[in-house]
C-alpha cells in the first residue's frame, strides 16, 4: 500500500444520486474531518440537511467509518489505483426519536376508555 503522505481524490453520493466533490484529502485525514466538509459544502436547497456531524453516516466498500479513524485507516485495495476517484456514501440519521417518544406519549394519553357495567 501507498504512504501515509499520499492524497486520496474523494466524491460523496448523497441519498438522491448527486454528488459532492470530488475534492482531494490526505490521507491522514480523520472521518469526523471528512463528515465537517461534507456539512460545509451540504446543497442549501435539498431539504432535511445533517445538522451536526453526528447526523452524518460515511459508507465506503460496504463499512460504515468510524469518527476516529482516519483514511488511511479505512484504506481499501480500490485506492491505491492510480488516477481513481474513490466515492463514499452518505446516509443522514433521520431526526431524532424524541420527538417521535413525545408523539407517542400524547396518543397514550388521549387514550378513551369504556366501561360497562
Amino acid at each position: 500500500m501507498a504512504g501515509v503522505g499520499d492524497q486520496l481524490e474523494i466524491k460523496f453520493r448523497l441519498n438522491d444520486g448527486s454528488d459532492i466533490g470530488p475534492k482531494t484529502f490526505p490521507a491522514a485525514t480523520s472521518i469526523a474531518t471528512l463528515k465537517e466538509s461534507i456539512l460545509a459544502q451540504w446543497p442549501r436547497e435539498k431539504e432535511n440537511g445533517p445538522r451536526t456531524v453526528k447526523d452524518v453516516k460515511l459508507i465506503s466498500a460496504g463499512k460504515i467509518l468510524e469518527n476516529n479513524r482516519t483514511l488511511n485507516d479505512c484504506r481499501s485495495p480500490l485506492y491505491d489505483i492510480p488516477g481513481s476517484v474513490t466515492t463514499m456514501h452518505v446516509v443522514i440519521q433521520p431526526p431524532s426519536l424524541e420527538k417521535e417518544k413525545k408523539a407517542g406519549d400524547q396518543a397514550t394519553q388521549n387514550k378513551c376508555v369504556c366501561v360497562i357495567l
